[in-house]
Formats: structure tokens, C-alpha cells, sequence
């Protein structure tokens, strides 16, 4: 990868601690910790805070937003939404997996913390298996192709036709994994030459796109939506192998010919710190899968462009095992050395 200006990220030393995982610890639900067993006790009796990794203004911290608000509701509690952006999501998922597993802290978080970022980095401070407990799928996050209103392009056939008649002309912006992941993965299987300019979260990015300071990136609906409908951007195509319903008049980026099998998705979850009582997460995952599979949430987010369903913890945990080897072939096959 290569990085250019609004690039520097902090680094992040590696953190050393004592981790007390029992057998459960493929999913994250037991723990030999002397707070695993406590009963619920009226949980909860304080504030809980949702940790977002991502900047507000980013898909993931507006669903976080909506998801807060109805769990507070089915909790009767309060919720509060507390965004630590930056490295890539590092930052964030660190403080979850150091906080206590008292269920008051939660993390809403994406397949760049837990898929991504161990094949992207050389080292991490947390294990997105060992150091979270699953609590439930929150649904998908499809991506979108966008690229500055000035670039004379309106389908991905020609936006790869400007790029080989204009060499070392295309730049993409990238405010997580998925945006690095996918311009990436569009210039190997192109043969189009891109530079890569990442930045600490969206909002940024998407705001030097519009500006012309980058050619074009890849977003998710959630993120980028109403920015293309006000027609500050031009959105070409989806990264998923079929049309989204909530978008259904962008094409794939598969129907290319030289991106034929391109297929790319961001899903969306919420954890917990590994050893948090399993009574808590069973009731956390009632209320938030109960959310996540019902019309109101899902009629909510879906103006967002987020595809909303829940699952079990165990659901969960499973997934985010296999997901670590997908996004560790994407990424070994888009080229990308881990820094």
C-alpha cells in the first residue's frame, strides 16, 4: 500500500496482559474470571456504553446511534455511544477488550477490527476472538463505488478505460478496511494502476472526494447515501456479487468482465469484553437481536442503506472465525503487506 498525505496513523504498541480464557474461548462466552458466573441482579442499573471504533458521521456510528436509542428502550435504561476513532479501528477495540466484563461496555464494530485488521497489521493489542464475547450480528453493510463528479466517467468500464489512458491519474481514498481491501483488490484484478491515500475515518475521506482532492473510493451506503442523492458524488457500482435492494440501480462491479467473481461485504456487529457474565449476554442478544430481526429497526437503518438481521452469540462467534480466513485471502490476494 501506499501512503500519501491525511495518511499517518498512530502507531499502536502491542499490549501485554494476563487474558483468563476457558474452553469457551473460541466464542468468547466463558471465562474463568471471578465476575463470569454473577447473576443479573437487575441488570442494568447504569449507563452502558456502545464504543464505536469509527468517527461520528461514519455508517457504522449512525447505525450505533439508532441501535442505542432501542436498546436503551428494551433495557430501560440509558445508552450512550462513545466513538474512539482512529488506527484503523485499533484504537477502539483495544479500550473493549481492556474494559471491564461488567456488561457497560459494548462494542459496535465491523469486519475491520475483527476480519481485517489482524492481516493488515503486523501486530495487534487485542484477539478479536479471545479478548470479545459475542453478542449478536447486527446485519451488513454494503459498499458502493463512488468517484468525484469532475472524473468523465458513469460506469466502471469507463472509469478503468480513463485510468489506462491516464496512467498514475486514479487515486482512492480509503477510511477503513473495506475501502483499502477493495481498491486494492479493483487495481489488481483492472491491471489499472491506483494510489491509495487512507485516512483516519470517512468523513474526511468522503470530503476531499467531493473537494477533488481524490478520484474516487469505496463507501458504504450507510456513509455515502445521501451524499450521492444530493449529487455531490457519483456512485457506479456495488462491491457485493449481486444488486443490493437498497440501491437496486447500481450494477455490481462483478459485471465488469476483468472484475468477473469481485465480491466484497462489510457486516456489522456488537461484542462484549471476553468473561462478561453469560446471563448479561443472553439478555443483551434477546434485546438486540429481537431489534435487529423487527420491522422498526430495520425500517430505520434501511433509510441508511444498512441491511439489518441478528443471530445468536454463537452465530456470532462462528462467524467471526471463518471471517478471519476470508479477509486474510482477500487481502493476501489483493497484495496487500501487513504494516
Amino acid at each position: 500500500m501506499q501512503t500519501t498525505k491525511n495518511a499517518a496513523e498512530p502507531s499502536v504498541a502491542v499490549a501485554s496482559r494476563r487474558r483468563f480464557i476457558s474452553i469457551g474461548a473460541a466464542t468468547g462466552l466463558v471465562s474463568a474470571a471471578p465476575w463470569a458466573f454473577a447473576q443479573d441482579s437487575g441488570y442494568p442499573k447504569q449507563p452502558i456504553r456502545i464504543v464505536v471504533p469509527f468517527a461520528a458521521g461514519s455508517g457504522t456510528d449512525a447505525v450505533a446511534r439508532i441501535t442505542g436509542q432501542m436498546l436503551g428502550e428494551a433495557l430501560k435504561g440509558s445508552v450512550i455511544v462513545d466513538n474512539k476513532a482512529g488506527a484503523n479501528g485499533v484504537i477502539g477495540a483495544e479500550a473493549v477488550a481492556k474494559a471491564p466484563p461488567d456488561g457497560y461496555t459494548l462494542f459496535m464494530t465491523t469486519n475491520t477490527t475483527h476480519s481485517a485488521n489482524p492481516s493488515l497489521m503486523k501486530s495487534l493489542p487485542y484477539d478479536p476472538v479471545k479478548d470479545f464475547a459475542p453478542v449478536s450480528r447486527m446485519g451488513n453493510l454494503p459498499f458502493m463505488l463512488v468517484v468525484n463528479n469532475d472524473l468523465p466517467v458513469k460506469s466502471v468500464a469507463e472509469l478503468l478505460a480513463w485510468g489506462r489512458a491516464h496512467p498514475g491519474k486514479l487515486t482512492y481514498a480509503s477510511g477503513n478496511s473495506t475501502g483499502i481491501v477493495c481498491g486494492a483488490t479493483l487495481s489488481r484484478m483492472s491491471g489499472v494502476p491506483m494510489l491509495h491515500v487512507p485516512y483516519k475515518s470517512t468523513p474526511p475521506a468522503i470530503a476531499d472526494l467531493i473537494g477533488g482532492q481524490v478520484s474516487m473510493m469505496v463507501v458504504d451506503l450507510a456513509a455515502g447515501l445521501a451524499t450521492v442523492k444530493a449529487g455531490k458524488m457519483r456512485a457506479i457500482a456495488v462491491t457485493t456479487q449481486e444488486r443490493t435492494k437498497l440501491f437496486p440501480e447500481l450494477p455490481p462491479l462483478a459485471d465488469t468482465p476483468e472484475l468477473k467473481g469481485f465480491d466484497i461485504t462489510s457486516w456489522n456487529g456488537v461484542f462484549a469484553p471476553a468473561g462478561t457474565p453469560r446471563d448479561i449476554v443472553l439478555k443483551l442478544n434477546k434485546a438486540l437481536s429481537g431489534m435487529a430481526n423487527g420491522a422498526a429497526f430495520r425500517e430505520r437503518v434501511a433509510k441508511l442503506g444498512f441491511d439489518a438481521f441478528g443471530s445468536t452469540p454463537e452465530e456470532l462467534g462462528a462467524f467471526t472465525v471463518s471471517e478471519l480466513a476470508k479477509w486474510k485471502k482477500l487481502i493476501q490476494a489483493a497484495g496487500i503487506q501487513p504494516e
